[in-house]
């Protein structure tokens, strides 16, 4: 069964995803009637010519200073014709050529205001990115409403644009994406839909592929801007709780692994990796007593300083 959607894609220089990406969504407008809208942000790898030259890509561009993560994407949504709309970012390369369909099925529920797709990890992800993945994407659906917060956290809220779908109307009932947000805009639009009384879906049977092998550092780096993200918005902890619990789960997840796998010599690995984590957190919630120049530093987004 088909469903009509709108996809925005936001894009900076995605030339190295260009053969599959392109493709898939000539296919999703040809074969699905979807409306598929690309953003591009200053690319300078010669793919906005390859965008141009494809009727099924409706296309429009910001200067690189202009790209925000809420922003732009609230931006983009004046030129939605369909009451779905989803999400993704250009290095999330969908399994199969229906999972999007498969994704927005999950809508047939009138109470569903949001639903995000399994990230699977490529073959060729190493051990920490591959666990990741596992962790926050499992195999089994489900679907999150408001008294899942007491259980879950501020996990109830977990949503990603890196392949995610809303019902447009409650995405603007709720205010949109937050704007001038370092990260985490699809995050708060997830734990105001929940506030609302909507509900969150997770749809394990949509999947694509999706993971990043982050060095120490950049896992520091990442953590401060979530650090900041939340000091930022410190309802969501006020209302949904620390994070820091989920952050223990995770931690004793990865051991299991390393045991499962009898990858021994990762546990330093994985010590020295979550402490900085830990700290790179702790820093970015403490970003206004630090100079500019340090928060540039810390941070993985630092034009956002």
């Amino acid at each position: 069964m088909s469903v009509a959607f709108s996809l925005i894609l936001p894009v900076l220089n995605p030339k190295q995803w260009m053969d599959s990406l392109l493709p898939f969504l000539e296919q999703l407008s040809t074969q699905y009637g979807a409306q598929c809208i690309v953003v591009d942000s200053g690319s300078t790898d010669g793919s906005v010519a390859q965008w141009q030259q494809s009727e099924a890509i409706e296309l429009y561009t910001i200067e690189p200073q202009a790209f925000d993560h809420g922003g732009t994407r609230n931006w983009a949504l004046q030129w939605v014709k369909h009451e779905l709309v989803v999400l993704m970012t250009q290095d999330a390369l969908p399994v199969a050529s229906d999972d999007l369909i498969r994704l927005c099925q999950v809508f047939d529920n009138p109470a569903v205001g949001a639903a995000y797709a399994r990230q699977l990890p490529r073959p060729e992800t190493a051990f920490f990115g591959r666990h990741l993945r596992l962790f926050n994407y499992p195999k089994t659906s489900y679907l999150r409403d408001q008294s899942d917060i007491e259980c879950y956290g501020l996990k109830a809220a977990f949503l990603s644009n890196s392949c995610c779908a809303y019902r447009l109307q409650d995405l603007l009932h709720v205010g949109g994406f937050p704007e001038r947000l370092i990260l985490g805009e699809d995050m708060v639009v997830g734990a105001r839909l929940l506030k609302a009384g909507r509900l969150l879906a997770y749809v394990a049977e949509a999947q694509v592929w999706h993971a990043h092998d982050y060095s120490v550092w950049q896992e520091c780096r990442r953590y401060f801007d979530i650090g900041a993200m939340h000091a930022h918005q410190p309802w969501l902890l006020n209302e949904f709780g620390s994070p820091e619990g989920e952050g223990w789960r995770f931690v004793r997840s990865e051991w299991r692994m390393i045991i499962q796998q009898h990858q021994w010599w990762l546990w330093p690995v994985s010590l020295v990796r979550n402490a900085f984590k830990l700290l790179g957190y702790r820093l970015g919630r403490l970003h206004r007593y630090w100079p500019v120049w340090v928060n540039r530093h810390l941070s993985m987004h630092r034009g956002w300083w």
